[in-house]
Order: C-alpha cells, then sequence, then structure tokens
C-alpha cells in the first residue's frame, strides 16, 4: 500500500473518531442536563403565555426584541423564539398584523422581510436577528387557515 495512502486512512479514521468523540460528548451533555433544559423551557413557555394573555400580538413582537437585544445570542434567540411563538398564540389581535408577512415557502420575500424586520429593529449585524421572526410567519400562516 503506497504511503499516501496510508496517511490518507489515517487522517480519514481520525476524522471520523472526532466525530463520534463529539456527537457523544453533546449526547452526554444532553443527558445530563435534560431536566434543567426542559424546565427552562416550561418556565420561557409560561412566561410567554402569561404575557400574551395581556398584550396584542405586536406586543408580543415588542416584547421578544427587548428580551434579545437585553441578552443577544443563539440561546437567547431560541428562548425567545420560543417566547413569541407561545405568546402570539395567547394574544390579542392586532389590526393588519399578518398584511405584509409573507409565506415560509416565499424564500426570496422572507429573506427579505427577515431582512428589513431586523433593521426596524436595529438589530442588522445581528446574525440571529432573522431567526427571530420566524414564528411571525408560522403564526400568520397558520391564522391563514383558520
Amino acid at each position: 500500500m503506497p504511503t499516501w495512502l496510508k496517511v490518507l486512512l489515517i487522517i480519514l479514521l481520525v476524522g471520523i473518531l472526532l466525530v463520534v468523540g463529539v456527537i457523544a460528548a453533546a449526547g452526554f451533555w444532553f443527558y445530563r442536563n435534560k431536566d434543567v433544559l426542559v424546565a427552562k423551557t416550561k418556565a420561557i413557555a409560561e412566561e410567554g403565555r402569561n404575557f400574551g394573555e395581556k398584550t396584542d400580538n405586536q406586543g408580543c413582537v415588542n416584547e421578544t426584541i427587548s428580551r434579545y437585544k437585553a441578552d443577544p445570542g443563539f440561546t437567547s434567540a431560541m428562548s425567545n423564539i420560543i417566547f413569541m411563538r407561545i405568546c402570539l398564540d395567547k394574544s390579542r389581535d392586532t389590526p393588519g398584523f399578518c398584511d405584509d408577512v409573507p409565506k415560509q415557502r416565499e424564500f426570496i420575500k422572507t429573506a427579505q422581510w427577515r431582512k428589513e424586520q431586523c433593521q426596524q429593529a436595529g438589530l442588522e449585524r445581528d446574525s440571529h436577528c432573522q431567526n427571530l421572526f420566524t414564528p411571525i410567519q408560522q403564526f400568520c400562516e397558520e391564522k391563514s387557515v383558520r
């Protein structure tokens, strides 16, 4: 067997072992922290439910953006997406709230709309901002079906 092939096989084997190790470590971490994650998700859901009962659709969006600005980042974005989605479901209707919201499968319109939303929120440089607006599209799509 040529030397270059041996080196290539060793590199491939080390790469596979690293991937398996990372997956195993992530699984172990999740297993050890699942109770905390579940409790935190339930707390966020309860906050969204309580806030939504006292406001309208736009109030949910404003609160989510405010919360995210106070604590930006990936995990905060995920928490705030959950918060907004539940808040929107419990909140009062805001007239015209869904009028300009594109459907999720309208990829070009979605990209432009989300970019505009981030600019309006003052978060155009934040890499997680556009994900914050996914619950609005889901909410408006579901609302149009009902």
